[in-house]
């Protein structure tokens, strides 16, 4: 996969996307990852990307000028352009799953009061956000939409199991889980999970997949 990231905050990427799964990602050559900085794409002195709105009101919007032209070079024929910004529909595992059939995303992060209208009509095939607030830029939504999505490109994990079994791969939250020593501190592991029947241990982890949903997210069920 080939992702693009379009920022004001280009030094914001470099960190997070350096290490565990993504850094092996990236080695592998299962995911090309580039950051771009958007004042590059303006041609003024000052390189300004943000203009007062039309109309009035508080803040500054994104200006369409360098965002068109960072789009045009950027993109290819296949380039999915998403937006990222709290209007967007909600990110969730199922939409994770979608971006990561495809081969080629341009992210275009947010920030001040949002983008000219322009860059929605015109440009953007989805706009995404995280959830129902609001952060100082779009930078840390974008990585974790990357994150989000490159764990589940073929071959990133160890265990191609591991991302059909955790929480919302099925629409419910993933089952307890438990590791040696059986007895800790007189906090015993359930028998079932120590039977060895893996007919009755996948009854139970779906049974209990179910309570902590109910429980917890019962606006999944």
């Amino acid at each position: 996969m080939k992702i693009d990231v379009l920022t004001l905050f280009p030094g914001m990427f470099t960190g997070p996307l350096d290490e565990s799964i993504i850094k092996r990602a990236r080695e592998a050559g299962l995911l090309e990852l580039a950051v771009h900085n958007l004042r590059d794409y303006a041609h003024d002195r000052h390189k300004t990307v943000d203009d007062r709105p039309f109309g009035g009101g508080p803040g500054m919007l994104l200006k369409p000028e360098p965002i068109f032209e960072a789009v045009e070079k950027l993109a290819r024929e296949r380039t999915r352009v998403i937006l990222v910004s709290p209007a967007g529909r909600t990110f969730n595992q199922a939409i994770a799953r979608e971006l990561a059939q495809l081969d080629d995303l341009l992210m275009i992060s947010g920030h001040y009061e949002g983008f000219d209208e322009r860059v929605r009509q015109e440009l953007a095939a989805d706009e995404l956000s995280i959830g129902d607030y609001v952060l100082t830029n779009g930078a840390l939504p974008v990585m974790v939409i990357i994150d989000a999505v490159t764990r589940l490109l073929p071959g990133v994990l160890g265990d191609e199991t591991s991302a059909h079994e955790e929480s919302f791969s099925h629409g419910l939250l993933e089952y307890p889980q438990y590791t040696r020593p059986a007895d800790f501190r007189g906090l015993k592991v359930p028998e079932v999970l120590l039977s060895g029947n893996h007919a009755q241990i996948a009854q139970w982890r779906a049974e209990q997949a179910k309570v902590r949903t109910k429980e917890r997210r019962p606006d999944l069920l």
